[in-house]
This record gives structure tokens, sequence and C-alpha cells, in this order.
């Protein structure tokens, strides 16, 4: 199940993210996105967990939890749309 986590500390790293998530089941990505330019967190990012099961718990047990300071905000990411590379104008 992969989820998506907004409202991250700007400190938050990767490791991190896993290791709150991993207290709810077996984690199998976490990732914090960041700025292209900057390097820098842009403040949200996505974890997989291994199984739906885990998933839905942690997503329950994390939404609107207090971390450093800020309610993280957790709910089931919605898949990238395909971009159209052939397209000619």
């Amino acid at each position: 199940m992969n989820l998506y986590v907004s409202n991250l500390s700007f400190h938050t790293t990767d490791e991190e993210l896993r290791k709150l998530f991993a207290e709810y089941g077996n984690v199998t990505s976490a990732k914090v996105i960041t700025d292209r330019e900057t390097g820098r967190s842009r403040g949200f990012g996505f974890v997989e967990m291994e199984s739906e099961k885990d998933g839905n718990e942690a997503m329950k047990k994390l939404d609107q939890k207090d971390i450093e300071g800020k309610l993280l905000s957790v709910s089931i990411a919605r898949e990238k749309p395909t971009r159209n590379n052939n397209r000619r104008w």
C-alpha cells in the first residue's frame, strides 16, 4: 500500500520516516521529496507498506499525529498521471 504523507518537518529524513512507519509493519520504501535545485525537503513524502493491513493501521494511527510540532496528514497515495511524451504541437 502506497501512502502519501504531508506536513512533514523540513528536517525529517527518509530514515526517520521509515522508522516512524515501521512501528506499524514492514516498510518497503520511504522517501521524503526534495527540491531539485536546493535539495531541501518539500515537506511531504511517500511510504510504501508491504501489506494493506499494515498501511491502514499506520494511516489510522499517524494521521493528525503531532510529530516535531506538526500534524501529519497521511492518506492513500494517488497514482501518478502518465505523461504523453508523443504529443505533437
